[in-house]
């Protein structure tokens, strides 16, 4: 599968980083339809690996600096029709902060027992299980 869908927009990358038992989610200043909270994400740059645009992402967003662990999975999202990978990472260093005003709203580490507070609609199930294993230790 290539890294762009079929009306060619690049995919989009979400970075799934976990600290501390908990989930990094972040809030969109504008929301594609019911995705308000949602992970460090972005679209992959030309020539990009995934993973790489995971880490770029957050990097951006957050100004956390994590490293990409393991591809989870990719998908075509049912709600916006982009395709999109999920990359497990871990923080090397920094403190997550709302650092892309423009894009962002606020930020939250989540536990397990509250994702479905910010995620009503259910996560895409490579994700899930991720979390379910990475959270529940």
């Amino acid at each position: 599968m290539t890294q762009q869908n079929a009306d060619e927009r690049p995919g989009i990358a979400a970075a799934i980083v976990v600290h501390e038992g908990r989930v990094l989610m972040v809030r969109r200043r504008v929301s594609e339809g019911q995705l308000s909270w949602q992970f460090p994400a972005g679209e992959v740059e030309p020539n990009e690996a995934r993973e790489d645009a995971a880490v770029r992402e957050t990097q951006e967003e957050t100004g956390l600096t994590v490293k990409a662990v393991k591809l989870l999975g990719e998908r075509i999202h049912p709600a916006t029709s982009r395709l999109m990978s999920y990359t497990a990472c871990e923080v090397v260093s920094g403190d997550a902060h709302v650092a892309d005003t423009d894009e962002l709203a606020e930020l939250a580490w989540v536990a397990h027992a509250e994702i479905p507070q910010y995620v009503p609609y259910g996560l895409f199930e490579p994700v899930q299980e991720h979390l379910d294993s990475a959270l529940n230790r």
